[in-house]
């Protein structure tokens, strides 16, 4: 049976379901130079989420010669806290569970649009001064604007029906997306500035790469309309639910303070926690605190996920969310 250590959380039944499978399971953070002293090397498993940092001189130190570890499991879809070229020259083998989040996240990112375009959080914070800003709340509609999808999978196509049951007319840009997907109710984009110069609203569903880094700037930002496609003004609009480092935060805010944008939502940052962020002292920004796969349904169908890859990984099969394939 193996031993599984779980450094940022996983569901309590999954974990006693592993247990009850008569593997060994232990939960808890372990720091930065923990891992690089070889902190893991007695485990055969690691459970990660996006806190834990599997970088090439973690692997090295509690794999192959140095230790046991044979498997990572990212808990979610983003593994660029995984240098998966390390792990494949060390033998280890990386899962994610790319299924498991996507409802919640998709649900995360309308909630943002709905939110930023009705000016529900301004208007919270008024209301909580003691302003009563009927007048300065007037919003606009998401039926009849254009919506920018940056990268094209689980996630963004779940937006993208969503939104256009709304009645958002969808754009996409991918430069990886699979032909079978090509075909659709959307117009793809060859290139990433034309999304930018086409649609009011954009939402960001990619992976952080060197990239995809900064890839929404205050160059592309500029270049947003800011009246919809029915002829509305509606202003512009930024969403990223996905991973921190692909909105430039400092050319968003310099957007933010002279209008170019029109407001900003994030649920995940650069640099976290991101409590000192400056963009929180903008009045048209609203923020989650990396949230997206944060519900009960997600949390536990995550769970059922790290089972399964366990169960095959311990059957000697390869299981069918590796990323690099070894065995």
């Amino acid at each position: 049976m193996a031993r599984i250590a779980v450094t940022d959380g996983i569901d309590e039944n999954a974990a006693e379901s592993l247990r009850e499978s008569g593997h060994q399971v232990t939960i808890g953070h372990h720091e930065a130079d923990s891992l690089r002293s070889g902190s893991l090397s007695d485990f055969d498993i690691v459970v990660i989420r996006s806190a834990t940092k599997m970088v090439e001189e973690v692997i090295s130190a509690n794999s192959g010669d140095s230790g046991s570890l044979k498997l990572i499991i990212r808990a979610g879809v983003g593994v660029d806290n995984i240098d998966i070229d390390s792990a494949t020259s060390h033998g280890v083998t990386v899962c994610n569970t790319p299924g498991a989040s996507t409802n919640a996240v998709v649900e995360l990112t309308i909630g943002h649009l709905l939110s930023s375009v009705r000016n529900i959080v301004r208007s919270d914070r008024k209301m909580r001064d003691g302003v009563w800003a009927k007048k300065e709340m007037r919003g606009s509609e998401l039926r009849g604007k254009k919506l920018g999808l940056i990268g094209y999978g689980r996630i963004a196509r779940g937006v993208a029906e969503i939104a256009s049951g709304l009645g958002m007319e969808i754009h996409a840009y991918d430069p990886y997306m699979s032909s079978e997907l090509m075909d659709g109710d959307f117009t793809l984009h060859e290139e990433v500035d034309s999304v930018f110069k086409e649609c009011t609203h954009i939402s960001v569903h990619c992976f952080f790469s060197d990239e995809t880094e900064h890839m929404v700037n205050l160059r592309r930002v500029s270049m947003m309309p800011s009246i919809g496609a029915d002829g509305i003004e509606c202003g512009n609009h930024i969403v990223n639910c996905a991973r921190g480092g692909i909105v430039d935060e400092e050319g968003i805010l310099e957007a933010l303070k002279t209008g170019k944008l029109s407001s900003a939502a994030l649920d995940v940052f650069e640099s976290e926690p991101a409590t000192g962020n400056s963009l929180l002292g903008h009045d048209r920004f609203s923020s989650t605190p990396h949230i997206g796969a944060s519900t009960r349904e997600a949390q536990a169908r995550i769970g059922d996920e790290i089972i399964s890859i366990v169960e095959e990984f311990e059957q000697g099969i390869i299981p069918g969310s590796a990323l690099n394939r070894l065995l």
